[in-house]
């Protein structure tokens, strides 16, 4: 049976353009994401980087106002920067205009002492392991947060994000006062009862995020939620991160069974060298993110000089896990990583120079992977 396919999208700035264009285009691939067949629209959160989507909780509301029916929601929010009820009343403001279409990711990025987190860099289990190719899916050795050139920029951002002397809970307890503002159950200091409106009772779906098989993956287990585990980011630990959630999950109201949802990085073209042309800078934009400075404007090809050596290494296990190629090879290898992790939905994230070869990928993907709404252009 072929599972859902959704969206996850960072809003992306290109060379020779800007953030009002980035967000435009985010709109617009929205909108045909729906009209294709995808399940789901999700935004990532960054701060001070070459990409639009530094307020989800904001760019969600505009996403739900320009669609009809695919659920929209944040992957993740980034609770160190945020208090429980900022985001719970946020998340109620808009599914009180757009019920029951909202997912609520929530992922630890942005607590302090999680700064290489920040950076989608989780704890390293086992990083002298050779590559391996596993039932057709690429697992390379797992990044070691040591190889980030510098974090300076890293913690300068961290904290402008955060008031002076503030500290963040900790994030199991942030993800159960959610929940409990959520169900209408949260009590203040001495028991006092308090009640977000809106946000008590609102009809979204809680999720949690994560890369490694740590904190994330067991407390989403342990609480019975849906996970959504980042092979793109983190190619290297997704069958420990797949198995900690399973073998932490216990039953919930909603959820008898774990639910997975597994990411993976995607350009699709007609065949397969246009495909690796449109995704040749794509290294260049992860060295961005791992040399310390932060996600660049994303390079158009055809002026992006080649990688030299030490970077290309700096990026080799993001580069060789993209999935690169014609829309039918592309879509082999998604199979590929749904049998191996057992994803119940795979969420494809696509970053290319123009907007009309990212919705391009997106279209001729849904085609092949045979997305029940796709009509005609």
């Amino acid at each position: 049976m072929t599972i859902p396919l959704s969206v996850l999208d960072l809003s992306p700035i290109s060379t020779g353009s800007d953030a009002r264009q980035a967000l435009r285009n985010t709109i617009d691939l929205a909108r045909q994401a729906e009209r294709w067949g995808y399940n789901r629209f999700w935004i990532a959160e960054h701060h001070f980087v070459s990409v639009a989507s530094s307020a989800p909780t904001t760019l969600i509301g505009l996403i739900a106002a320009a669609t009809e029916s695919i659920r929209v929601g944040t992957a993740a929010v980034q609770l160190g920067h945020h208090t429980s009820v900022s985001v719970v009343e946020a998340f109620g403001t808009v599914d009180a205009l757009y019920p029951g279409r909202l997912d609520l990711g929530l992922g630890r990025s942005g607590h302090r002492g999680d700064q290489l987190r920040s950076a989608g860099v989780p704890p390293v289990p086992n990083p002298d392991r050779p590559i391996q190719v596993r039932d057709g899916v690429v697992l390379p050795p797992p990044f070691r947060p040591g190889q980030l050139l510098d974090t300076t920029r890293i913690a300068a951002g961290l904290e402008a994000l955060n008031l002076p002397g503030a500290q963040p809970l900790p994030y199991s307890q942030q993800v159960q006062q959610i929940r409990d503002l959520l169900e209408g159950t949260y009590t203040g200091s001495d028991g006092v009862p308090l009640h977000a409106f809106p946000g008590e009772g609102a009809e979204v779906q809680l999720w949690l995020f994560g890369s490694s098989g740590g904190e994330s993956a067991q407390l989403a287990g342990q609480s019975g939620l849906p996970f959504a585990a980042n092979y793109h980011v983190s190619p290297g630990t997704i069958v420990e991160t797949v198995e900690a959630y399973r073998a932490a999950f216990r039953p919930s109201a909603r959820y008898a069974r774990p639910y997975l949802v597994v990411s993976a990085d995607v350009v699709v073209a007609e065949d397969d060298a246009t495909a690796q042309r449109l995704a040749s800078s794509y290294g260049h934009w992860v060295y961005s993110i791992r040399s310390g400075a932060g996600a660049a404007e994303y390079l158009d090809p055809a002026a992006a000089p080649p990688l030299t050596g030490p970077q290309r290494r700096l990026v080799d296990d993001r580069v060789t896990t993209q999935f690169v190629g014609s829309a039918a090879s592309v879509a082999e290898r998604l199979r590929a990583l749904q049998q191996l992790t057992g994803a119940d939905e795979l969420v494809i994230t696509s970053v290319t120079h123009d907007h009309e070869d990212r919705l391009n990928s997106h279209r001729l993907l849904a085609r092949e992977w045979g997305l029940s709404h796709i009509r005609a252009a």
